[in-house]
């Protein structure tokens, strides 16, 4: 018997494909990287645009971020750590998605078919939102380097100077686009993967899901829009002084002032 046609049973059952859970590892390791950082970009806005109420909030805001009314005096060094963990979760989640993307051109020109031919509006939201995403990459990256390497330049004088005197809002206001439509992309395309709100009709509770993403992303849009346009407003009548931080008027001496009612009473005496 030639060596070719013996048979061992048993011999090559190793070898057999089997099927891998990594795929599905990967895709939840995905979803849980774009929930969490669409859930902070949704936080970021409503912090940044504390400057709509008053300068004096948004310093404070920015303050307890930096640990001021723990410690009593500001650590910026805890923005750069929230920072380093935002960019670790951007190339993550980046690198995740990348699966998803056509390789080639072979894979682009069948895709651009495929969404042609069903003209399925959840298809077009996917590729706005692997388009957005691709722009996201660098334009996030580059915000967070800032605020990485410089944590302390970040309050009502500090950050309107980088907007207007710095020139960042260019960057800013096509990151606003991008990153509110991505998000608002992203999180309704977890809710119809994992069933999340979904009733006995499929096709009402994605409708709603549809109508809720839109009216989100509209509210954000608008919201950034109008916070953008107080930091130009406010960097532009700081030009002169541009550098200078923004200290509340409590804190300023002299004179003396009083703080608000809300200030703490052990930290009324605070050096700047």
């Amino acid at each position: 018997m030639s060596g070719a046609s013996r048979v061992i049973a048993g011999v090559g059952l190793a070898d057999r494909p089997r099927k891998s859970r990594w795929p599905a590892r990967l895709d939840l390791a995905q979803s849980v990287s774009g929930l969490a950082l669409a859930l902070f970009m949704w936080g970021h806005m409503f912090f940044v645009s504390s400057i709509l109420v008053s300068a004096d909030v948004m310093w404070a805001v920015t303050r307890a971020f930096e640990g001021y009314f723990v410690f009593g005096r500001p650590f910026p060094g805890i923005v750069s750590a929230i920072a380093a963990v935002v960019v670790a979760l951007v190339v993550l989640h980046a690198g995740l998605a990348m699966r998803k993307f056509p390789a080639n051109y072979e894979q682009y020109r069948a895709f651009v078919g495929h969404r042609r031919l069903l003209r399925h509006e959840d298809t077009t939201l996917w590729w706005v939102q692997a388009l957005t995403g691709f722009a996201l990459f660098f334009l996030a990256t580059v915000h967070l380097y800032q605020m990485l390497m410089h944590p302390g330049n970040i309050g009502p004088y500090e950050s309107s100077d980088r907007v207007w005197t710095g020139r960042w809002w260019p960057i800013y206001l096509v990151m606003l686009f991008c990153v509110e439509l991505h998000g608002g992309i992203g999180l309704y395309r977890l809710a119809v993967k994992w069933g999340w709100f979904e009733g006995s009709d499929t096709r009402a509770s994605r409708r709603r899901l549809r109508q809720a993403k839109w009216v989100a992303t509209t509210f954000f849009v608008v919201l950034g829009l109008l916070t953008l346009a107080a930091y130009l407003r406010i960097g532009y009548a700081h030009r002169a002084e541009a550098g200078v931080p923004y200290t509340p008027a409590w804190l300023q001496r002299p004179p003396a002032a009083e703080p608000p009612f809300w200030w703490p009473s052990w930290l009324q005496e605070a050096p700047r």
